[in-house]
């Protein structure tokens, strides 16, 4: 059984995706053993309770020092003790603390083929914004896995979405949600469920 913890920070679209799909046994073998937000009231920790998940707030701003924010964090995790951890629109700059003792154990989605539109500043609604300032004609999203600098882990699956005239940055949004990262995030895990890909 794949014990799995999932970190979000807002909505927790791709966290309904992979619950469904856990549910749905598409992710076999697998278990959601907790969802951790680093924001209050989000819409995602009322998404894991629907689907009889813990859900669990560790928010940065209930901490004297980033330090200890840190330390609750992993300190959770490790009470969670998950084989994987997956980064469901997490807005979190994950702890190099956490990234080392979790190698190859944390995989992140991003909404964009990395390496365009990754890295600092690219987060949600910016990352189709650039997509559209710049002009391109294919976007999607990518699954990679974490390290040290953001959005630079090793790739695992990418799956690419056209990009349309007319498109506003929150109608692409919603397309490559709905035609990559819904699909490809949950097929990862699944991959992994089964061992056909290897972590840690």
């Amino acid at each position: 059984m794949l014990k799995i913890a999932v970190l979000v920070s807002g909505g927790g679209t791709n966290l309904e995706a992979v619950l469904k799909a856990v549910e749905s046994g598409d992710i076999p073998d697998t278990e959601v053993v907790g969802v951790i937000s680093n924001n209050e009231g989000v819409y995602a920790l009322e998404r894991a309770k629907n689907h009889g998940v813990s859900g669990f707030c560790i928010s940065p701003k209930s901490f004297e020092s980033r330090d200890d924010f840190h330390k609750a964090l992993l300190g959770k995790l490790d009470e969670l003790a998950p084989d994987l951890i997956v980064l469901a629109g997490c807005l979190l700059k994950i702890p190099e603390e956490m990234v080392k003792k979790y190698s190859r154990r944390i995989i992140n989605i991003h909404p964009a083929l990395i390496p365009a539109f990754s890295g600092k500043g690219f987060y949600g609604l910016k990352v189709h914004e650039a997509a559209l300032e710049r002009g391109v004609k294919i976007t999607g999203a990518t699954v990679h896995f974490v390290d040290e600098i953001l959005d630079n882990g090793e790739i695992i699956a990418q799956k690419a979405v056209e990009v349309k005239e007319g498109d506003t940055p929150e109608v692409l949004q919603k397309r490559v949600m709905e035609e990559a990262e819904w699909v490809i995030l949950p097929e990862v895990i699944a991959e992994i469920a089964k061992g056909n890909i290897k972590i840690g």
